[in-house]
């Protein structure tokens, strides 16, 4: 069975768009490359341009390591097209999403020495104006699209310019983030399909039943089987279960910060050597990109 592993590293603030915080990043991040070192798997850190900004040493040193940078966006704004309600969590205008990404592509640019050439959209919610111009910034990668939500392109694919869930005419690859199409969803969007963060909420036992389901799923339809997953630095580090600051106070619902620190450590890397004794193989975001147009030729 060929089965190919994306390990996507969303590299934003604490607990997402909900806290100003870094500690995940400056703390969370030297852990993960060293584990990734360690199990000699390739992965893409997806930064946020000010966390570039904010931790230009610690950002060069993931490329310096052989690891991939890509972008998040500049702030971890919402760019993409709202699946569902989130409170006080409102896209930016389509007006304004090329100007967005052309300055967050900038502002990694100049911490790397180079254009970064993988994307994923914050929070998976992608549009086609946001595809449309990661296209003419160069990109070769997205990895935004929520197989859970739309449940169609269970493969990579190159989106269409008129519709970035349909297949079509552009040079991007979309790959599609791993979710669970074989199991009964009790939630609206089909959230639960979607298989962040049973790594380390449950285990990664658990997590590896989902994706034996998957690869019996892409075996019956003879497909390659393409896991891309999506993970935080902040996971890798204790998370307050209350956090007061300015002039809110935020207090996560459990399940978010459930085992961040050295169980979710532990929990990752049972699943790499869970996935490395089905001799599956690890790409990053653009290496992945590349053998699939070798694939296609």
């Amino acid at each position: 069975m060929d089965i190919s592993v994306v390990i996507g590293v969303d590299t934003e603030t604490d607990i997402g768009s909900f806290t100003p915080f870094y500690n995940g990043v400056e703390k969370g991040t030297p852990l993960l490359l060293d584990l990734f070192e360690k199990k000699e798997v390739p992965a893409t850190f997806f930064m946020v341009a000010e966390a570039a900004q904010k931790f230009p040493e610690l950002t060069r040193e993931i490329k310096q390591r052989g690891f991939e940078v890509g972008c998040h966006t500049i702030h971890h704004e919402t760019i993409g097209d709202p699946l569902f309600e989130i409170p006080l969590v409102k896209p930016v205008l389509p007006e304004e999403v090329p100007h967005r990404l052309e300055v967050a592509t900038a502002m990694i640019t100049e911490i790397i020495g180079e254009p970064p050439q993988s994307f994923r959209a914050p929070r998976l919610w992608g549009s086609t104006i946001m595809v449309n111009t990661l296209e003419k910034l160069g990109y070769l990668v997205d990895a935004s699209y929520p197989l859970y939500f739309y449940q169609e392109r269970v493969v990579p694919y190159y989106p269409s310019s008129k519709n970035w869930t349909q297949e079509g005419d552009l040079h991007i690859l979309e790959i599609p983030i791993f979710a669970d199409l074989t199991m009964e969803s009790h939630d609206q969007y089909g959230r639960d399909r979607d298989q962040w963060p049973l790594f380390r909420t449950e285990g990664a036992e658990s997590l590896m039943k989902h994706v034996d389901n998957m690869i019996a799923y892409y075996a019956e339809k003879n497909l390659p089987a393409v896991f891309c997953f999506y993970i935080h630095p902040w996971e890798f580090i204790e998370m307050p279960s209350r956090l007061s600051y300015g002039e809110a106070v935020v207090e996560p619902l459990p399940f978010i910060i459930q085992n961040c620190g050295s169980r979710a450590l532990a929990e990752l890397s049972k699943v790499i050597d869970a996935f490395k004794d089905k001799n599956a193989r690890f790409y990053s975001a653009i290496e992945f990109a590349q053998q699939w147009k070798n694939r296609a030729k």
